[in-house]
């Protein structure tokens, strides 16, 4: 039965942004996540993290971009067609994003980070504490993801 089941989530906040789409890559703006109060308790001591992980749903993908299972990474041509579990793009089967923001404050339910790149409305599916066992030293990329650190090479 693998892969067949079906798997329910409720957001538990939402992200307040002004930042527009055109700004997600830039990680410098900040943002907030507004926890429904409800969770309000289960945010006992985050403050005393530097960095979470925030998992959220990006509800702006349709359903037909959703079954795309190939892509140029980023939309650009000059990267090969590969599978979409082999990029960071939004169209997905499940548009799960995943994040590590910088947590700059607390205020009840409100969280204020740095770097999230969701867009206002956003909703939060789960928030994790980054830690020193998250990090990783050395990794492996293919060599068109450190080509996109470089302009496009398009005609």
């Amino acid at each position: 039965m693998a892969g067949s089941g079906r798997i329910f989530l409720r957001s538990i906040g939402v992200v307040r942004t002004e930042l527009k789409e055109e700004c997600l890559r830039r990680r410098s703006f900040c943002s907030r996540i507004v926890i429904d109060e409800e969770y309000e308790p289960a945010l006992q001591g985050i403050e005393s993290f530097s960095h979470l992980n925030v998992i959220f749903w990006m509800h702006g993908i349709n359903p037909a971009e959703r079954r795309a299972m190939k892509a140029r990474p980023r939309g650009r041509c000059d990267m090969p067609v590969v599978g979409v579990l082999a990029t960071r793009a939004p169209h997905r089967p499940n548009p799960i994003g995943l994040t590590v923001v910088e947590l700059i404050e607390r205020e009840g339910n409100v969280l204020k980070v740095k770097g999230l790149d969701a867009l206002d409305g956003t909703p939060i599916l789960d928030l994790k504490p980054y830690d020193y066992l998250d990090r990783v030293g050395r990794i492996r990329v293919p060599e068109w993801w450190r080509r996109l650190q470089s302009p496009r090479e398009c005609g």
